[in-house]
């Protein structure tokens, strides 16, 4: 089940402490309010862990017997690493073919977000947007390409900053058919 709502009084309180272990201050002017601004900054953050791909969808699939590949390019993605708890940030672009159903187009950039908005891998988010676009129109093929930097990459350990982390998921025909997959990868890179 899905938390509904995160204390946000208790993580500001958390933040408190974490910033007296760092040596700072909570109390100086520039802190003064931060506890509570990063508790709703990481509420926000982590919104995914409160919802589900469905309640974004909110009903928008739609009954439409086509056989065409859909495409949204360059959706952008921001999200934390597991690891770190670092930002990683870059674009999503996913592609279907439908069968029986299509989604609103906006639900498919709100499909990223509710995964991205947790605490992530790329790898596994990839997995989770294409699984859920599969799952709730039906689709024939589905096809998900990231590509993201990463800070946890960036700021410490290799400090490579620019390095770019591409992953991607095909399911269906996109995995089955040579051609659908080439289709798609020659539309996202135009």
């Amino acid at each position: 089940m899905k938390k509904k709502t995160i204390n946000t009084d208790r993580v500001a309180s958390l933040v408190r402490d974490l910033l007296v272990e760092l040596g700072e201050d909570p109390e100086r002017e520039g802190l003064k309010r931060t506890p509570e601004r990063m508790a709703k900054a990481l509420a926000f953050l982590t919104g995914g862990y409160r919802q589900t791909a469905r309640q974004v969808l909110n009903g928008a699939v739609f009954q439409a017997h086509l056989n065409h590949m859909i495409i949204v390019r360059d959706i952008e993605v921001y999200s934390l690493c597991e690891h770190h708890v670092l930002p990683f940030f870059g674009r999503c672009h996913v592609g279907y073919i439908a069968k029986d159903k299509v989604m609103g187009v906006s639900k498919i950039a709100r499909i990223v977000d509710c995964f991205a908005r947790r605490l992530q891998i790329q790898e596994r988010l990839t997995e989770e947007v294409a699984q859920s676009v599969m799952e709730e129109v039906q689709a024939e093929g589905v096809g998900v390409v990231m590509e993201c930097r990463h800070l946890c990459m960036m700021m410490r350990g290799v400090e490579k900053q620019n390095s770019v982390m591409t992953t991607s998921v095909v399911l269906g025909s996109f995995r089955t058919d040579p051609a659908t997959r080439q289709e798609f990868m020659t539309l996202i890179n135009r």
